[in-house]
């Protein structure tokens, strides 16, 4: 069942998302050479505890963690721990946060240093495959429109769309309904209609789509070992359009 929120709800829901972005924006200049994912995870942490937040994701099905830090060929729910992130890293970050029982959820790649022009395509592609899926939430639209705008146009720029994890409904609960895929036709699958709040989070690989999970239980690889990025963001339906909840 999917649960529409009020304007209330929502304008909470931004609290949240306000300072998920807050969070990412410290990762990102504090994502350097030498410093581990670990280290992150203690600043994110601090930073969402002392805004009066809840890390979202930490003891969430028992992840144990407060972000999810996934480097190079590892696509998401990589464990912050003692590596250290090396120049021309790319650094995925997923951070999630509690507020007033309702969350907030986004995710970023940042680039290590100076990376390849390779990598540096992904980023781009990455970036605007969010753009392309949130331009598709449109109310009276459905639910598949978002996947298939995010699947044309990252496979239009040769790379590809992880078809094991998708995006998600969310509000008083991390994952709600419904299922949001980044792939498949338009036209199926829900109506999009206001006080519906959706995590929409293309996950894009460099090579081949098909993914793996490592023996930890939570850090999810591409097959091939190609570069993979991550972005997301939580939006909201409304009447006069849609809200980005977790831009800065």
């Amino acid at each position: 069942m999917i649960i529409t929120k009020t304007r209330q709800e929502i304008e909470i829901m931004r609290q949240a998302g306000r300072l998920v972005a807050q969070v990412l924006t410290m990762l990102e200049k504090e994502a350097q050479p030498g410093v581990t994912t670990e280290y992150l995870d203690g600043l994110a942490e601090d930073g969402i505890r002392q805004a009066g937040g809840e890390p979202a994701f930490k003891g969430y099905r028992g992840f144990p963690a407060t972000i999810c830090a996934s480097v190079n060929e590892q696509v998401v729910h990589g464990i912050p721990g003692e590596r250290r992130l090396r120049e021309g890293d790319l650094l995925s970050v997923d951070v999630g946060v509690k507020w007033k029982g309702f969350y907030g959820d986004a995710a970023a790649t940042f680039a290590v240093g100076k990376v390849s022009p390779q990598a540096q395509e992904l980023l781009t592609v990455g970036r605007e495959a969010l753009n392309q899926g949130v331009s598709a939430v449109v109310s009276g639209g459905r639910i598949s429109d978002i996947g298939h705008a995010i699947q044309s146009y990252v496979e239009g720029k040769g790379c590809s769309v992880v078809r094991d994890f998708v995006g998600h409904g969310i509000g008083s609960q991390m994952h709600e309904s419904p299922h949001i895929p980044n792939f498949g036709a338009p036209g199926n699958g829900a109506r999009i209609q206001p006080g519906m709040t959706l995590a929409i989070e293309p996950m894009v690989n460099q090579g081949d789509y098909r993914v793996q999970v490592l023996d930890d239980g939570w850090t999810v690889v591409t097959q091939d070992r190609s570069l993979s990025v991550h972005f997301e963001h939580t939006v909201a339906v409304t009447d006069d359009g849609v809200l980005v909840l977790t831009k800065g």
